[in-house]
């Protein structure tokens, strides 16, 4: 049961992507006649690969990390803090440097990487990232030969479902169903391209990833029956 976890063992986070370019030309030939091909069901006959290029984001085979935004809970007596950090910039530094805080606070069994839809998106984006990037997984990413139960990842969108496997519920409903203040009061995920590849402005993207990582976390404790967290108790670090 969720209430039996520690929270201080917990480390929240959400990722924000974006197309590997900026631009679909600026892909070469095969990778344009690759994103055509995987992209032609999503797409079907309303778009051009060339015009669906924007949300290419979502494949990490055609996208890129550009934030990490984590979240831990801090917790003395009846004093609880929520602590958030964020890694962004080029995509193979911050990808080392959030395998670096895993290894070396977040690598012990007791310890567990939780994310909204983390299992299906967060969690294999970032794995495969690392790959394409030849750097080694990390042990709380690296899935390969365990059990499901060894697996130590928590989604809130799967703790949702109760077994239920029909629906997707986003974030932005879930806060709202839940009475949770909503990450999306600026920019949801689909301006994240524009923000990034035009406006050149990575702090609102890093603000935006942050909220996001913090409502997982409001969720998690509505999910286990406890208090949300009120503003003084989320610092920024």
């Amino acid at each position: 049961m969720i209430t039996k976890l520690n929270l201080e063992n917990i480390l929240f986070l959400d990722i924000e992507t974006v197309p590997e370019t900026q631009h679909f030309s600026d892909l070469d030939k095969t990778k344009q006649d690759l994103w055509d091909a995987k992209s032609r069901y999503q797409r079907k006959e309303e778009f051009t690969a060339e015009e669906f290029y924007d949300r290419a984001g979502i494949w990490a085979e055609f996208g890129k990390i550009i934030c990490i935004s984590v979240g831990y809970f801090t917790i003395q007596g009846d004093t609880r803090l929520f602590r958030t950090t964020s890694f962004y910039g080029e995509e193979r530094k911050l990808l080392v440097e959030f395998k670096n805080l895993l290894i070396s606070h977040f690598s012990q069994a007791k310890h567990l990487l939780c994310a909204h839809n983390g299992k299906e998106f967060d969690f294999p984006y970032i794995a495969r990232r690392m790959i394409i990037h030849n750097i080694e997984l990390p042990y709380k990413l690296n899935l390969f030969g365990k059990k499901p139960w060894e697996i130590p990842h928590l989604d809130t969108m799967e703790l949702w479902k109760f077994g239920d496997y029909k629906t997707y519920t986003s974030l932005k409903l879930m806060t709202n169903v839940l009475g949770i203040p909503s990450p999306k009061d600026d920019i949801d995920g689909s301006e994240v391209y524009k923000t990034y590849y035009v406006d050149n402005d990575i702090d609102r993207i890093i603000i935006y990833c942050e909220k996001d990582t913090i409502a997982v976390a409001q969720i998690f404790l509505r999910l286990r029956g406890d208090s949300i967290l009120t503003d003084d108790e989320i610092i920024h670090v």
